[in-house]
C-alpha cells in the first residue's frame, strides 16, 4: 500500500472526505524527507520503505488512522512528487514544536498558514475552473473540494519537541512555566481552523518522553521501575494536564465543534510497562542504531580509531518498541493505534469514527 492507495475495508460513520493533520516526527509521512534529505536505510525496512519517509521501519499511528478510515496514506504537503491530496494532506514534519524551535522551521504556526495557503489556492482554483467552464478538468486533479475542507477531521500530534528542547536548555521550573505560552500557541492554531471552517479536531496528548531510549540511557540517575527517567514525564504529564483543560476550554468556545482529547500518553505507558506480556523485549532496546559504546544514529556510519562502526538495524523490529531510540516502530504504532483509535481513550469516549459534530 503506498500514499493515493485507498484503503479497503474502512468504515466511518461521519464519512470524513479528508484528513489534515499537523504535528512532529511522530506523525511526519514525509515533511521531513522532502525539506531537508530522504532518510537512509534501514528506515522504512518493514514496509512504506521506498524511498523511507517516515521515521520509523514503516507506518506510524497516523496511517493507522487512514486506515481505519477507509482514507489514503497522507502525502505531505512539502512533497512535490507524486502527491495527491485529494483526501487531505499532511503538515507535520520531522522536528517540528508548537513554537518556533532550533529543530525544524515547520513550527506550527507556519503549519497553519501552509494549510491556510493550501485551502485559499484550491478553492480559487476550483472557482476559476467553473467560471471558465472547466470543472470536469479541475475535478481530475489530485486536489480536494472545497466543501470538504469543512467535513474533514482534523488531527494534532504535536508538542514533544518543545520539552524536549527545554530538557537540554532550562531548568525544570523553567520548563514548567513555559508550559502556558506554549498553548496558548495550540490554542491559536485550532482557533484558525475553526475560523477557517474546522469542526471535526482529534488531538493527542504527548507521549512519555521520559521513556524514550535516548532520553533514559545517558541519564545518570535512578530510572523508575518502567526504565523511565520519572522527572521527565512528570513534565510531560504536566503538559498533558494544562493540554486537557485547554481542550475543554476549546470545545466550550467552539460551539460548532466536535473536540476529542486522545490520551495517547497513557496508551505508550500501558504498552512499556507491560512489554513482555505483549510480545516485547525490555522497552530500553532500541532496534536501529547504537548508543554505547559510540553513539551512531540509524543507518549511518562513523569511522573510530580507523573501525568503521554501523548503525545497523535489529533482526526482527516486530519485538521492538522503539526504534531508533526516539520513534516507535511500525508494531508499536499498530499496537497503540488499536488502543486509542476507538475511544476508549479518548475525552468524550468516541471512536475516531464518530469524532464529528
Amino acid at each position: 500500500m503506498t500514499e493515493g492507495d485507498l484503503v479497503s475495508g474502512g468504515s466511518s460513520s461521519c464519512n470524513f472526505p479528508a484528513i489534515y493533520n499537523f504535528g512532529d516526527s511522530n506523525s511526519d509521512t514525509g515533511g521531513r524527507s522532502a525539506a531537508f534529505f530522504q532518510f537512509p536505510p534501514p528506515y522504512g525496512k518493514t514496509n512504506l520503505g521506498d524511498p523511507p519517509k517516515r521515521l520509523s521501519d514503516g507506518h506510524v499511528i497516523l496511517d493507522f488512522i487512514t486506515e481505519k478510515l477507509g482514507l489514503p496514506y497522507l502525502n505531505a504537503y512539502l512533497d512535490s512528487i507524486g502527491t495527491n491530496f485529494r483526501h487531505g494532506a499532511n503538515f507535520a514534519t520531522g522536528g517540528s514544536g508548537i513554537l518556533p524551535g532550533p529543530i525544524s522551521p515547520f513550527d506550527l504556526g507556519i503549519q497553519i498558514s501552509q494549510f491556510r495557503q493550501f485551502k485559499s489556492r484550491t478553492t480559487e482554483l476550483y472557482k476559476n475552473s467553473k467560471d471558465s467552464g472547466m470543472t470536469g478538468r479541475c475535478s481530475g486533479i489530485s486536489l480536494p473540494h472545497p466543501d470538504d475542507f469543512s467535513k474533514a477531521l482534523y488531527t494534532f500530534d504535536i508538542g514533544h519537541n518543545d520539552l524536549a528542547v527545554g530538557f537540554y536548555n532550562m531548568t525544570v521550573d523553567q520548563i514548567v512555566a513555559a508550559i502556558p505560552r506554549i498553548l496558548e500557541g495550540f490554542d491559536a492554531a485550532v482557533q484558525e481552523l475553526y475560523d477557517e471552517g474546522a469542526r471535526s479536531f482529534w488531538i493527542h496528548n504527548i507521549g512519555p518522553l521520559g521513556c524514550l531510549p535516548f532520553m533514559a540511557l545517558p541519564y545518570n540517575g535512578t530510572l523508575d521501575p518502567n526504565g523511565c527517567v520519572a522527572y521527565k514525564n512528570d513534565v510531560a504529564q504536566e503538559f498533558n494536564q494544562q493540554l486537557k483543560e485547554r481542550v475543554n476550554q476549546l470545545r466550550n468556545n467552539l460551539s460548532m465543534a466536535a473536540v476529542t482529547y486522545v490520551d495517547v500518553y497513557s496508551a505508550k505507558l500501558l504498552l512499556i510497562s507491560d512489554a513482555k506480556n505483549q510480545g516485547f523485549v525490555d522497552p530500553l532496546k532500541f532496534c536501529c542504531g547504537r548508543f554505547a559504546p559510540t553513539f551512531v544514529k540509524c543507518g549511518m556510519l562513523l569511522e573510530v580509531n580507523g573501525t568503521t562502526i554501523h548503525g545497523d538495524a535489529c533482526g526482527d523490529p516486530q519485538n521492538r518498541i522503539s526504534w531508533d531510540g526516539t520513534h516507535f516502530t511500525d508494531a508499536a504504532n499498530s499496537w497503540i493505534a488499536s488502543r486509542i483509535l476507538n475511544g476508549s481513550m479518548s475525552d468524550p469516549p468516541v471512536p475516531i469514527s464518530n469524532a464529528c459534530p
